[in-house]
């Protein structure tokens, strides 16, 4: 079906059961296990790792809003950006926005309870309901291609005339999340890890356990709109790379590159789910159906099969269409009334979805070979 349609996602059983110790679990909000009957979450969106960063150049200041935002101190005042000095002041605003993050989450979630508690909901679950509070982070790939262009070239900061950098320029070459580089993988599977034992430390309203997802649905165009330039070259304004995708059209090296990078990502600390929406052009997988039909299993086998160093991919959206297609949707919705994507999470009519989601889903990577 997914060579024809893309209604279809796909979640890692192998990966979510034995964690659950329960075969009667289902998939919530686009791509979360729960036990069915036993558990629900206190859904907490997401927070934004890749203006993180730009707080902790800009000494917490915001560099759209030009006002003290973050926790003030002292900007970075180099030439050249240095990674250990970036990443020392990362892990300190870290801090400050998993607090933000949590004592915004306890605040909202003891008001719904407070004005709107769903009693009918809970009267199906059992007495003693697992609770979890469904954190999440945005800007996985661009926060770790930026701090990866900081560590492997060289990235001068671009300041105005109150000393806020605004934009970057870079000189030489850095590897780019979703070449199945260890480099850079190794970055992103960092900031997962560092940004859930942040939030662990924390206590959180009725005691829920801390989850996280690598998940931004359609917000991912919002998040970017939000955040100026930033240290791997992406513009301001531009769309970050949605859910756990790499940024579009970094990942150069193919299909299997592609989804070995996002499969080392630790669903072990992103237990909320970690979602990779796959874009791939029909002539990458074969020539006839039966070739794409073996071709697509293979590659999703790989990307969902656990080994020694990585468990293995938790979920993946399938697209198997070409770009061109898209953009004769975009400028002609009338030849396409039930054309239906992938995004990140769930499946959409391209039509329904506004001119700026439309573009993004466009200029994502398409792959073209295995």
């Amino acid at each position: 079906m997914s060579i024809d349609t893309s209604s279809l996602q796909y979640e890692n059983d192998d990966l979510m059961r034995p964690d659950f110790n329960n075969d009667d679990y289902a998939i919530a909000c686009c791509v979360s296990p729960m036990i069915v009957g036993k558990q629900m979450q206190f859904f907490g969106a997401r927070a934004n790792l890749a203006k993180t960063m730009l707080y902790a150049i800009n000494g917490g200041v915001d560099e759209k809003l030009k006002m003290q935002v973050g926790p003030k101190s002292e900007p970075i005042k180099g030439d050249v950006l240095n990674y250990d000095e970036v990443m020392e002041r990362m892990d300190h605003f870290m801090d400050w926005l998993a607090k933000q993050y949590i004592t915004a989450l306890n605040i909202i979630h003891y008001m719904h309870d407070k004005y709107s508690y769903e009693a009918s909901l809970m009267a199906l679950h059992d007495r003693d309901v697992i609770r979890t509070m469904a954190c999440g982070i945005a800007g996985l790939s661009v926060a770790a291609d930026s701090l990866s262009a900081i560590k492997y070239a060289k990235v001068k900061p671009i300041r105005d005339e109150d000393g806020l950098a605004i934009d970057f320029e870079i000189e030489g070459e850095y590897p780019q999340f979703g070449n199945n580089d260890p480099r850079v993988d190794d970055l992103a599977v960092d900031l997962v890890e560092r940004f859930m034992k942040k939030i662990q430390k924390l206590h959180t309203y009725r005691d829920a356990i801390p989850t996280q997802s690598v998940l931004t649905i359609t917000s991912n165009v919002v998040y970017g709109k939000k955040t100026g330039n930033t240290p791997d070259g992406r513009r301001a304004g531009a769309p970050f790379g949605p859910g756990a995708n790499p940024m579009h059209g970094r990942d150069q090296k193919g299909a299997v590159a592609s989804l070995t990078s996002v499969a080392k990502l630790p669903f072990a600390y992103a237990k909320d789910g970690i979602s990779y929406t796959f874009s791939i052009v029909p002539n990458a997988l074969g020539k006839d159906d039966e070739v794409r039909k073996t071709n697509l299993a293979g590659l999703m086998d790989g990307y969902f099969h656990h080994e020694a160093s990585i468990e293995g991919g938790q979920h993946l959206n399938v697209n198997v269409m070409n770009r061109e297609m898209l953009l004769d949707a975009m400028e002609n919705p009338e030849k396409y009334p039930q054309l239906t994507i992938r995004v990140s999470g769930y499946a959409v009519r391209f039509n329904s979805l506004t001119k700026e989601q439309q573009q993004d889903v466009i200029t994502r990577t398409f792959t073209q070979s295995m």
